[in-house]
């Protein structure tokens, strides 16, 4: 008899509140290897992203080459269109601008200098 009660314990359905909580919970185990997935991934990420950049790099590079290439050419375009232009038949305000755009053409070609010239004692006229 004592084997048909072992038996009977045995074979017993789980109660309510025990399958809730069996159901509900979750081991730590299980709860330690989503978190060592979950930075495996963000590892996983990190490297790639940074793989991604170095491959990028040289591309990079080149289009920042080529760009500093644009600019240069279009100040060159923008230096001849300045020195061709004909003020002959412009108003002596116009003509006094144009004319101080020539100088500092001229002193960014005798100079080498890249960027407007902020000296005024070229410009000057009294001395």
């Amino acid at each position: 008899m004592e084997t048909d009660s072992l038996l009977a314990c045995a074979l017993r359905l789980i109660g309510r509140k025990a399958a809730n909580d069996k159901r509900g919970s979750t081991s730590n185990n299980e709860c330690a290897q989503f978190l060592e997935q979950i930075a495996k991934n963000n590892s996983l990420r990190i490297e790639r992203d940074l793989k991604r950049e170095e491959a990028d790099k040289p591309r990079h590079e080149a289009f920042a080459i080529k760009r500093q290439q644009a600019q240069e050419q279009d100040m060159k375009d923008r230096e001849i269109k300045i020195m061709a232009m004909d003020t002959s038949h412009m108003s002596p305000e116009t003509k006094s601008y144009w004319k101080l755009k020539r100088r500092d053409v001229m002193r960014r070609k005798l100079f080498h200098d890249d960027g407007p010239s902020n000296t005024d004692w070229l410009n000057d006229q009294n001395h």
